[in-house]
């Protein structure tokens, strides 16, 4: 039998950056799932940090 092993995550710190772009596409009403694929996260980790920040997040709100 194979084993199948998990694939680990790898969680990232966000930087000042990071915010600072997530408010841009907020502000822009980018869709999430392009966000998600320029920012290489995860659309969960964007809406938590966005729901933690204060601000709406994605082009329907």
């Amino acid at each position: 039998m194979k084993k199948v092993t998990k694939k680990r995550i790898k969680r990232r710190e966000w930087t000042k950056d990071d915010i600072k772009e997530l408010k841009a596409h907020s502000k822009a009403r980018t869709p999430v799932i392009k966000i998600s694929k320029m920012t290489k996260r995860t659309i969960g980790a964007l809406r938590q940090k966005a729901l933690h920040l204060g601000i709406g997040l994605g082009h329907q709100r």
